[in-house]
């Protein structure tokens, strides 16, 4: 090795010295070791010399003692740039405490694969930073009755703090009256509540609620039954659903108890779910006005899939004799019959009906056009009242013409059944044949009817039929009894259900502010 350069200055007096090796040292590894260990020890010099070196900053001059004098505490400069050091050591810290977060984030998911949660789907999420927060975060959820299938369905609820999240959003459904034995359905069916600010996303969603005119002692159950709507956006599906229903002919006064039955309603989309339900029905005969009166009465009929039940229900009951003329009237009649697993029940009943009374396929279908619960009847009370029409002297072919005539005498009181027979018998002196052709008799009330309209006539002298006799109003029978003679047109009426029943003004109804544009839904 050979010295290039060395030079002394006066401010600051240190010895500055460059190193250059030969560069025929690097034809000769033979010698490097040496030179190696060589300029390794006159480093270790240079470097003991530079820590005795003492310097000083004065009105940015500099200056230096021997290095016999005594030290005194300053700070060292080593060449480095300005800013290098603290540079330096700002990354290490950062690695380090990368480092650390990571360690105690694979401890927290260490802890959640021991008890059977799979954190795969919690990378991004803050978490806490020590297993015992996260323990506590578990506990409380299996205090509420979460398990580890429940967590592993909605793992993001390990984001929730139980003092920040928690705590308050449960408090505040107390508050409300929301039931704390209900607490773990509600948050199995929602758990994303637990992520929501009071005031910013619960408090106005009850207040709208409210304003839809569910009553407050109301808004708990609302919500216990649908935790969902917490979540919807005040002027997006909720509006707009209500407003189409109304616009449709569903009475504003209804809508409150619409909603706290069936609050479903809130989260559905009109153009895709409400508009295509009522238009179908419609199709099928059923007026729009109907319709309305029927969601008013039942409004979880919306909550039957179109695609998937209503339809292949209809065509279930065409496959049955059920005539496409009578489909209005079967859902008008029975609305639930759209909703149902309809195609094994009508095969049961069917075959049963059968069995019992001898009824042939196309009386299958007269007799579900005119009492369609007929599908959810029990076999026993059918067995039953079939036995009491033979124990009363009707043949099993009488008993099967009534039952198409009228199939509520599988369905009526058995009581009451027995009463109006026994009067039929020995006050009214008439034929079984008469039973046989208005079987209806069955369902007229004893006191309120048939006894004081069989006074009447018993008085005047008049012989009618039993239609004639019953089957009108209190007020057409009066007229009737003005009559001289008997209006044989009058004798036979239909007996079939009227959908205007369905359709008839309302009173005390408000007009709607809603127009029916359907452009307005799509």
């Amino acid at each position: 090795m050979k010295i290039i350069s060395s030079a002394g200055f006066r401010k600051p007096s240190f010895l500055l010295v460059h190193y250059e090796l030969s560069a025929f040292t690097l034809r000769k590894p033979q010698t490097a070791y040496a030179s190696s260990l060589w300029i390794s020890s006159a480093r270790e010099k240079r470097l003991g010399l530079v820590r005795k070196l003492q310097c000083s900053v004065t009105g940015g001059r500099y200056a230096s003692t021997s290095v016999r004098s005594t030290p005194k505490p300053e700070k060292v400069h080593l060449h480095r740039k300005e800013g290098g050091s603290s540079s330096l050591y700002g990354r290490a810290s950062l690695l380090e405490m990368k480092n650390e977060r990571m360690e105690n984030r694979a401890r927290v998911y260490e802890f959640l694969k021991g008890i059977g949660v799979s954190p795969d789907e919690l990378d991004g999420l803050e978490l806490p930073v020590t297993v015992e927060v996260m323990q506590e975060r578990v506990d409380f959820l299996h205090k509420l009755g979460l398990t580890v299938e429940d967590i592993n369905n909605y793992p993001l609820v390990l984001g929730c703090s139980v003092k920040k999240n928690m705590i308050p959003v449960l408090d505040y459904l107390g508050k409300l009256g929301v039931r704390k034995s209900t607490f773990t359905a509600f948050l199995r069916r929602y758990p994303q509540v637990l992520h929501a600010s009071v005031v910013v996303d619960l408090a106005p969603v009850v207040t709208y609620l409210q304003g839809m005119d569910i009553k407050p002692n109301d808004i708990p159950r609302v919500l216990e039954k649908y935790p969902e709507v917490l979540g919807f956006k005040l002027e997006g599906t909720m509006s707009t659903s209500v407003a189409y229903l109304v616009g449709i002919g569903v009475a504003r006064r209804e809508i409150g108890g619409i909603l706290t039955r069936y609050p479903e309603i809130l989260g559905m989309r009109v153009g895709r779910i409400i508009k295509p339900f009522v238009e179908y029905l419609e199709s099928l005969g059923v007026p729009r006005l109907a319709v309305a009166r029927l969601i008013e009465n039942r409004p979880h009929i919306l909550g039957f899939g179109l695609e998937e039940r209503v339809i292949p229900n209809i065509a279930s009951l065409l496959e049955f004799e059920v005539r496409e003329m009578s489909l209005a009237s079967v859902i008008a009649q029975y609305p639930d019959i759209i909703g149902i697993d309809l195609k094994p029940r009508l095969l049961s009943q069917r075959s049963f009906l059968n069995s019992v009374i001898d009824l042939g396929p196309e009386e299958f279908g007269r007799v579900v056009e005119k009492m369609p619960q007929i599908v959810s009847l029990n076999h026993s009370p059918v067995v039953k009242h079939a036995e009491f029409l033979i124990d009363c002297g009707f043949s099993l072919e009488q008993v099967r013409k009534m039952v198409v005539v009228c199939p509520q005498l599988l369905a009526l009181n058995l009581d009451i059944m027995k009463l109006n027979f026994d009067y039929f018998q020995s006050k009214m002196g008439r034929a079984l044949d008469d039973l046989v052709t208005f079987p209806a008799f069955f369902t007229y009330g004893l006191e309120s009817t048939i006894k004081p309209r069989h006074k009447i006539v018993a008085e005047k002298g008049l012989k009618c039929s039993l239609t004639w006799l019953l089957n009108c109003s209190d007020e057409k029978f009066e007229e009737r009894m003005s009559y001289d003679t008997i209006d044989m047109e009058e004798m036979e009426m239909d007996s079939s259900f009227d959908m205007n029943t369905l359709t008839e003004p309302r009173g005390n109804e408000s007009a709607s502010d809603y127009d029916d544009s359907d452009d307005e839904y799509v």
